[in-house]
């Protein structure tokens, strides 16, 4: 890349100094929850308090998220953690999508369904049978059955008969990983890739899909009074293949939240990302958000 390439990228990947600095140019902010509001195990007290700020200000904050779950069971999760509601208005999941899917039975109504026993509030009131994988006319995925300890290779022989047999697969959560704590852990988007590659069907729900987006216009709508202009939607995230990928597919701005999982990429450590290390981080997905911060911080 030329020195001109590369101013050019500066210019257009500033690293911020808060939501303060750009909060006057959006009225609906899209933000990712895990990896920005908390790491799994502990919340962010200042970027729930520069959330806050900005609803203040008369602006709208949805969270929205790639958690394999309906949203209703998010808040108690996020108080848990010590984020409250002041810091949003409303709840967006990838689980919310994957639910209304599968409720319309268009692809069956016995599932083989992998991932954690919490997860399984999912098929509550959706008429959708879970069993095992011989009796089943499909898949749902949520993530691995102990994200502990396994990862995607632990799935490849399972994963071979079901590809044999054509079993289409839903995937619950496009992230690939995530933080909890200090470690890392696999998402069900590393299974559902996985299966694609062996050859299999996958349908996503969540970020960087286009339908979440337009399910999340539509909840803005509701709780404006009226549609937002895209150019008036910032999304905040920390995934570049997700949050930021996603975003510019929809059309609007991002932030990319440097100090999640991108964070060894990018900085000596999590609080401190290096310009120079952003630009090409983002240069090689090929994506420009508009801006970078360590944190959401106002």
């Amino acid at each position: 890349m030329s020195e001109k390439q590369t101013a050019n990228v500066q210019m257009t990947i500033p690293l911020i100094s808060g939501l303060g600095a750009i909060a006057d140019k959006y009225d609906a902010i899209l933000c990712d929850v895990w990896g920005v509001l908390h790491n799994g195990q502990a919340g962010y007290p200042a970027v729930a308090a520069a959330l806050a700020k900005f609803r203040a200000k008369g602006g709208t904050v949805l969270l929205l998220s790639n958690a394999p779950r309906p949203s209703t069971q998010l808040p108690k999760m996020l108080e848990n953690l010590g984020i409250t509601h002041g810091a949003y208005d409303d709840i967006l999941t990838s689980g919310d999508a994957t639910k209304t899917f599968i409720t319309t039975h268009q692809l069956g109504t016995r599932c083989y369904s992998i991932g954690p026993g919490r997860d399984n509030n999912l098929f509550d009131d959706t008429g959708v049978k879970q069993v095992s994988a011989e009796e089943a006319e499909f898949i749902v995925v949520t993530g691995p059955f102990n994200d502990e300890e396994e990862g995607p290779e632990d799935y490849r022989e399972p994963f071979k008969p079901l590809v044999a047999r054509d079993l289409p697969m839903v995937c619950a959560n496009p992230d690939i990983i995530v933080e909890r704590g200090e470690k890392h852990i696999y998402c069900a988007g590393a299974l559902a890739r996985l299966y694609e590659e062996m050859g299999g069907r996958v349908t996503y729900f969540g970020k960087p899909y286009g339908p979440i987006y337009d399910v999340a216009r539509a909840k803005l709508a509701g709780l404006r009074g009226r549609a937002v202009d895209d150019r008036r939607i910032l999304a905040v995230g920390d995934g570049i293949a997700t949050d930021i990928k996603g975003a510019a597919g929809a059309g609007i701005d991002a932030l990319f939240i440097t100090g999640g999982i991108a964070a060894a990429h990018v900085g000596d450590h999590a609080e401190a990302p290096d310009q120079a290390r952003v630009i090409q981080y983002c240069e090689d997905a090929g994506l420009r958000p508009i801006g970078a911060a360590a944190r959401l911080t106002w």
